[in-house]
């Protein structure tokens, strides 16, 4: 209750984390049908990258900033691959960016952005400020429902969504730390239950390696058929003092979806480098071919904590 992502905005997490939600939901258009977008953790949807929040902090400079403008940073001018310039497209299109880079777009934004007439999203934000500056945010858009109440909690009345099809975004602020894993299995062995064939992207940060292993051993026995795993790691995986880096595991991830988000990857770490070259990964956790039985992967032994 007491995360604000304002202070975060923009910064490499968020960029590899949008990135991927652009990529699903690019997927999801590829069939006509509408789909919906379920966000348990949405946040207040719009942050000022000049406020005095996101001046605090600077984050937003070490991440979208870089891809932007790599000059300041020395970085070569090679191409973007054309997902994340479409992404960075999209939000230099938003009202206030006109002049610059000033806000930045949270998840809901961007999902709104990339829906659909006839898809929809539902949004749940359980911190009372933000939850009523989402409401203002989309009070004119008829697709947005804003849910003032536990998303872990409201995915058992808003599962399976009307539409049959779509995603779920998990994305926690983890102030409860290691528990919130635990929390996130719980509320994920029960949504499947309700929507097996449902999309469901779960965003995590990596401070120790050992903290995320146990999680990541769980989704290889999840039951799905199909789980990738995509991380940006800026500084070693080794220290609780700050984020080192952060993940996304997709869980029923679309067809061919590790192809989409490989050259991705390469060019974010390429760019979002600091003192050390950043590092990506990109695997199957679980996977199917021709009809065979879910195969998880064999994930290397947990680190002992020094």
């Amino acid at each position: 209750m007491n995360y604000r992502h304002a202070y975060h905005a923009g910064n490499f997490a968020d960029v590899l984390k949008h990135a991927v939600l652009l990529a699903l939901i690019e997927a999801l258009k590829h069939k006509p049908a509408p789909f919906c977008v379920v966000d348990t953790h949405a946040g207040s949807g719009c942050y000022a990258l000049d406020g005095s929040e996101a001046g605090k902090t600077g984050e937003y400079k070490d991440g979208i900033a870089r891809l932007l403008f790599p000059d300041l940073v020395g970085t070569s001018h090679e191409p973007l691959p054309p997902l994340l310039r479409r992404w960075l497209d999209a939000i230099l299109a938003l009202p206030g960016n006109e002049q610059g880079l000033k806000v930045y777009p949270g998840s809901p934004l961007q999902a709104a952005q990339a829906m659909r007439d006839t898809d929809s999203a539902q949004l749940c934000e359980l911190h009372p400020e933000e939850a009523v500056r989402l409401r203002e945010l989309f009070h004119h858009d008829a697709r947005v429902h804003v849910h003032a109440r536990n998303g872990y909690e409201a995915l058992k009345a808003l599962l399976p969504p009307r539409e049959k099809r779509g995603l779920v975004l998990i994305d926690p602020p983890y102030e409860a730390q290691e528990a919130e894993y635990r929390l996130i299995e719980q509320a994920l062995k029960e949504a499947l239950q309700r929507w097996p064939g449902g999309i469901y992207a779960i965003w995590y940060p990596i401070k120790r390696r050992s903290q995320v292993q146990p999680f990541l051993r769980w989704l290889t026995h999840c039951g799905a058929k199909r789980v990738l795993r995509a991380e940006l790691l800026v500084h070693g995986d080794d220290s609780p003092l700050r984020l080192n880096g952060s993940g996304m595991a997709i869980v029923n991830a679309p067809w061919q979806l590790d192809e989409t988000l490989r050259e991705p990857l390469r060019a974010m770490a390429r760019l979002l480098t600091q003192e050390r070259p950043a590092e990506w990964k990109l695997d199957w956790l679980v996977t199917e071919s021709n009809g065979a039985p879910a195969k998880p992967a064999r994930l290397p032994p947990t680190p002992r904590r020094r």
